[in-house]
Order: C-alpha cells, then sequence, then structure tokens
C-alpha cells in the first residue's frame, strides 16, 4: 500500500509499499503472536486483539510482547522460536538482526532464540508478484 511504512519484525523498512491491515500490519510479529498463543493454547492473535478501534493502527512488536506476557502468566516461557518471511522485495538480510533483537525483546528472550529467514517465489504467486508478503513462524514454549 503506498504511503504506508512497512514494518517486519518491529523494525521500519525502507520501501515504496506498506502492508495493509488494521494494525500496522507487521507480518512478521503477528505470526511470531499467533505460534506463541497456539503453542501456549491461548487462541491466536484475532481472540486477543480484535480489530476493534482499540488495536486499530497497533505497534504489532507490542502485541507480541502482550502475548509473550499472556503466556509468562500461565508459567510459559520461550525456548525458541523461527520465522519463514515470503517475499520479492524488500531484500531483508540487512534487517535481520534487528528484526531478531526486537522480537526477542518482545518475547522476553535474546535474539539467539529467535530465527528469522528469509525467501522469495521465484515470481510465483501473490508474493512472487509483489501483491504482499507471507509468513510462517513456530514458537517451542517450555513451564
Amino acid at each position: 500500500m503506498a504511503g504506508r511504512p512497512l514494518v517486519l519484525g518491529g523494525v521500519a523498512i525502507e520501501h515504496e509499499l506498506g502492508l495493509e491491515g488494521h494494525s500496522d500490519a507487521d507480518v512478521v510479529c503477528h505470526v511470531l503472536t499467533d505460534a506463541l498463543l497456539g503453542a501456549a493454547g491461548l487462541g491466536d492473535i484475532g481472540r486477543m486483539f480484535p480489530n476493534t478501534p482499540e488495536w486499530e493502527g497497533a505497534a504489532s512488536v507490542d502485541l507480541l510482547r502482550r502475548a509473550a506476557e499472556a503466556i509468562a502468566e500461565q508459567g510459559w516461557r520461550l525456548v525458541n522460536a523461527d520465522c519463514m518471511v515470503v517475499c520479492m522485495a524488500p531484500k531483508l538480510a540487512p534487517h535481520v538482526a534487528a528484526m531478531r533483537a526486537a522480537c526477542a525483546e518482545a518475547m522476553g528472550s535474546t535474539p539467539d532464540r529467535v530465527s528469522i529467514r528469509a525467501t522469495g517465489t521465484d515470481g510465483l504467486g501473490f508474493t512472487g508478484r509483489g501483491e504482499g508478503i507471507a509468513a510462517q513462524a513456530v514458537a517451542l514454549i517450555e513451564r
């Protein structure tokens, strides 16, 4: 979306297009939030942070922090998390260290326990055409 900042993993990235969404649309923080909540059996991001005025424009890294606090209240802690981002542009390699640090801090952890990787689709699908960014994440938690 033209004119909207691109935020991934809690980091503002210089790019001509941002992602459309109710919050800041940080797909990396969204999937990490879902991974934490799912691993703890606490539902998903839509249940905890519905598309209501309260969460409109919210920083997704703050939603990730709140989800990490919610699982901690249940006695869980992050062992590790892994996120795969699928996009053709922008190139994420220069931003991965900052993204790992921001996401780890939000989850009450350290960057060595958070992996953020990127891949492209060689022009295939909506990500290959540059129409959006996809991501998937898993989180291992323990009590």
